[in-house]
Formats: structure tokens, C-alpha cells, sequence
């Protein structure tokens, strides 16, 4: 479900107060807003966003060739990969760039007469918010801009089409012209648009990418590509199924789920101490989940806290958590009573009811004594480190949350004590 997100007339408040207004001419009128926020050909000599950092004064001037290189509005050497990775890099590592690049893209996605240009503007920004979020106070604003396209595709191409026809009037003469380009090239702007919505949602509470290594190519090809395809990670459980379908035909449950699963055992995880407690390096957690997303496996991996903490990050950012939403205060009511926290898990969809099965049976070996012994992570620890990548609470009162993480931990714990699993054995 999309929340409502804020007013135009609160977004021209918002740009009146934090737009670094340009000037032009020799009298260095200012630009109105509309015109700041309007698709430009040119370029800028100062940022779009009021800073007072000299080094981001700099970088942003540099960044918005960057942006225009990348939907084809200025000549580069580089291909549109390499474009966006410095673009993405140079903002992952500079947090002060990230709101000025998102706000550069606004303004040339805005009153953009070329398709082509227009679609691409959008996919750097999907491709943008896979490496890093807005900051706050700038999240509601592009939150607003996004949601104003979910289902303008017919608004844009009567715009452009306006646009043109003014340009054309206004321009008879002249002996340059933009290459116009109505006409749908790839996309509608729509599924960027409700790609984009999506991903800052979950971006602004997972914050993007994490670890000491620079975003590389090969992240910025696969960002890409989710926007089509969309990840394993991420995305509902149905989608998921769906996407196999051609692949494994034959499974009741995620591949992605059971192959970490089973990486974990296969590499002694119930023999290791503080497995799914201990993290394992990041970078090469984020190096797996990219492999993970093209179906492979690689032989190499000795860890078996590396596929614990992806198997962690599949289930949290699960599109709806395994346990789903409506099923959450049944789940707390019932923390303490074992027959009516086994019986929630018989009401649930039957893909999530299995889903939720088999890691449950996963964790039980880990509950058995001969393994807690060696992991030092005994029914509780388990149930305190799994609870919140398979509920969710959806309250911002703090109390409620740190009352209900008690609940949730303890009805976790009932299902690894009591619930009987021993159908899921050799399901796949």
C-alpha cells in the first residue's frame, strides 16, 4: 500500500527554502523555480542544493555532466555503465552529494522532451537508490516527485508533445536543433516510477549499500537489471516462486532459501560459534548475493557465517515478512501459549505456512543440545536473532516496539520448541 506522500504546494515550500536559486544574464537575474527544476541543456556553475561544503560546491558542477552523459545529453568517451558507477561512487563515498544528485535528476526528468533521455534520467535514479538513500529531510520531497509519475505515462507524452510543438514555434529558424523523440523507447516511465517508490522505501530503512568496498560494475549492471527482473532479495515471496518456475519447476519452496540453507550446513555452520549472532564480511556477503541472483553458488566459500547473514538479509527483506502482516497480533497475543502459536502457523497462505516450515526445521537442528554446546546459540539466542527477520512491527511508538520485540522473540521460541516439522524433510 503507497502512503500518501506530501502536497505539491508543501514540495514548492520545501524547493523555496533549499534550492541554491542560479541566476542568468548580465544582470544575474534569478531563475524561477520552475526553471530551476526544469531539464537543462547547459551547465550549472554552482550546486542546485544550498551547501556551504566547498568540496561538494565542486563535485555537484561535475556530477550534473555526469548526469547528462548518462541520458545521452552530453558527448562522453565513457560507456553509460562506467558513467553511472562514478556518478554512484562518487556519492556512496560523499554522503553531502547524495540529495544534490537526486535533485539534478528531478530537474532533468521534469519538462524533458526526449524519451530516450527521459527514461534513462529515471534509471539512474533507480540504479542510484540501490546504492543509497535520500537523507531524511529530503526523502519526502522525492518521495512526492515519484509518487506524481506511478501513473502519468499518458500526462508525460501529451506534455512532450506540447513542449515540442512551443519549441517548434519559438524555434522555426533556428539552425540547431534537439533531437525530438516522442515515441516510447524501452519502458514506461510509470514502471520506473513505481520501481523507484518501491526501492526508497526499503532503501530509507535498510540504507543502502554496506561494507568498505566501492560499488563496482557489476552492482551497477545487476541495479539495473532489477528493474526489470526483479532481485531475490527484496521482493514477495509469489514473485519469487514465479521467477523460478521456468528454472525449477518442480519446488514448493524458494531456491534462494534452501540453497543458503543448506550452504550454511554444508560448510559446519551448526558446528560454529555465534552463527546467524556473528556477522560474516559484509563485502563478501554482498559479492554472494550477487551470484545468489543469478542462480549460482559459487564452490569457493569456507565461511558459513557468509551464507547465515545473507539467509538473515533474504528473509528481512522479504517484500512482506514471512509471517504476514495481518497474522502479527495473533502472533503477540499468543507468545506464551504453544498449541495457539503452532495453530497461527496453520492459518497462514500455504507458500508462506511451508516457507516458514522449513526454517523453523532449520533451526531446530541448530536447537539440539549436541549443537548448542558448540554454537553457544541456544533456543533463544536463536529466537531472539530470527524473530525480527520474520515479523514486523508496524507501530513508531517505541514502547510498543521494544515491548513487542520481547513478544515476538518468545513466540518464535514457542514454534522452535513445539511445532512439528518433520514433514519438510526432503522438501525442496
Amino acid at each position: 500500500t503507497l502512503r500518501k506522500p506530501i502536497s505539491q504546494s508543501s514540495m514548492a515550500d520545501w524547493a523555496s527554502k533549499n534550492l541554491n536559486m542560479h541566476t542568468q544574464g548580465i544582470f544575474r537575474r534569478r531563475i524561477s523555480i520552475s526553471n530551476m527544476l526544469s531539464w537543462n541543456g547547459g551547465s550549472i556553475k554552482k550546486p542546485m542544493l544550498i551547501t556551504s561544503n566547498r568540496t561538494i560546491k565542486k563535485e555537484a558542477c561535475e556530477m550534473f555532466k555526469l548526469v547528462q552523459s548518462y541520458m545521452g545529453d552530453r558527448q562522453t568517451r565513457m560507456d553509460r555503465n562506467h558513467v553511472a558507477l562514478v556518478t554512484v561512487t562518487k556519492c556512496w563515498s560523499m554522503q553531502g552529494l547524495r540529495d544534490e544528485l537526486y535533485i539534478q535528476l528531478i530537474r532533468q526528468t521534469t519538462d524533458n522532451t526526449c524519451y530516450r533521455s527521459l527514461a534513462w534520467g529515471w534509471e539512474l535514479m533507480a540504479i542510484s537508490l540501490a546504492f543509497f538513500s535520500p537523507s531524511p529531510k529530503f526523502q519526502s520531497y522525492l518521495e512526492g516527485y515519484i509518487y506524481r509519475h506511478l501513473d502519468s505515462d499518458e500526462n508525460i507524452a501529451q506534455r512532450i508533445k506540447e513542449l515540442v510543438d512551443l519549441k517548434n514555434k519559438k524555434n522555426s529558424k533556428s539552425r540547431k536543433k534537439r533531437k525530438q523523440n516522442t515515441e516510447d523507447e524501452g519502458l514506461p516511465i510509470s514502471t520506473y516510477a513505481k520501481y523507484c517508490y518501491r526501492k526508497l522505501q526499503k532503501v530509507a530503512v535498510t540504507g543502502g549499500k554496506k561494507g568498505l568496498r566501492k560499488p563496482t560494475v557489476e552492482e551497477i549492471m545487476h541495479a539495473r537489471n532489477a528493474i526489470v527482473t526483479p532481485s531475490l532479495f527484496g521482493s514477495s515471496l509469489e514473485e519469487i516462486m514465479l521467477r523460478q518456475q521456468d528454472m525449477y519447476p518442480g519446488n514448493k519452496l524458494p531456491w534462494v532459501q534452501t540453497q543458503l540453507s543448506q550452504q550454511v550446513l554444508a560448510l559446519g555452520g551448526e558446528q560454529t560459534e555465534g552463527i546467524f549472532r556473528i556477522p560474516g564480511d559484509i563485502d563478501e556477503v554482498n559479492a554472494l548475493k550477487l551470484q545468489v541472483d543469478q542462480w549460482r553458488i559459487p564452490s569457493s566459500l569456507s565461511d558459513p557465517n557468509i551464507p547465515a547473514s545473507l539467509l538473515k538479509l533474504w528473509y528481512r527483506e522479504l517484500e512482506e515478512p514471512v509471517i504476514p502482516q495481518q497474522f502479527y497480533k495473533e502472533c503477540i497475543s499468543n507468545y506464551e501459549n504453544p498449541d495457539a502459536a503452532v495453530a497461527v502457523v496453520q492459518l497462514l497462505p500455504e507458500l508462506n505456512r511451508l516457507v516458514l516450515c522449513y526454517l523453523i526445521h532449520f533451526l531446530q537442528i541448530f536447537a539440539q543440545p549436541s549443537n548448542v554446546g558448540r554454537t553457544k546459540m541456544d533456543v533463544n539466542n536463536l529466537a531472539m536473532v530470527m524473530a525480527p527477520n520474520c515479523l514486523r512491527c508496524q507501530s513508531d511508538d517505541p514502547r510498543i516496539i521494544f515491548e513487542n520485540t520481547r513478544k515476538e522473540m518468545s513466540f518464535l521460541r514457542m514454534l522452535i520448541v513445539h511445532l512439528d516439522t518433520s514433514f519438510i524433510k526432503g522438501l525442496v
